[in-house]
């Protein structure tokens, strides 16, 4: 499982013009899910997003987690971070996992973190979504679980 998390000082999803999802400061993670990830790739990824040191402390290092600063976690299903790019100049999917199953996971992931996170928010799985966002820093990581 893959999420590209950017650190932003706000953010949210539309879908047909209306707000499915919003954020203040916080983490915006786009979510990729891969054949072979399972509900322990899911635990683990959350782990990191939410203890990932890359909040400024007082001297202005990345020492601080999403949990440390009480920020928002916005989650947003994004199936081109399992693309095969190495070759040619189209995209190729095949590694992607199949839609049941990124749909499973990603809710999967997205209801353990409102269970042990205060502020979380989604996008809409499988919906044509804008993602609009203030990429602060910009601060960007791609984790893997």
């Amino acid at each position: 499982m893959k999420g590209l998390l950017q650190r932003v000082s706000g953010a949210h999803v539309e879908v047909a013009g209306e707000i499915v999802g919003a954020i203040d400061q916080g983490l915006l993670v786009l979510i990729g899910v891969e054949p072979q990830d399972t509900c322990a790739s899911a635990d683990k990824l959350l782990s990191k997003l939410l203890n990932y040191r890359v909040f400024s402390d007082a001297e202005g290092k990345m020492n601080l987690s999403l949990r440390d600063v009480g920020g928002g976690l916005l989650l947003v299903s994004q199936f081109t971070l399992a693309a095969d790019t190495k070759s040619g100049l189209r995209p190729s999917f095949s590694k992607a996992a199949p839609p049941a199953l990124g749909a499973e996971l990603f809710s999967y992931l997205l209801e353990q973190a409102r269970g042990v996170h205060d502020k979380v928010a989604a996008g809409q799985f499988g919906a044509d979504m804008q993602v609009h966002l203030v990429n602060d820093g910009p601060v960007t990581f791609l984790l893997e679980s």
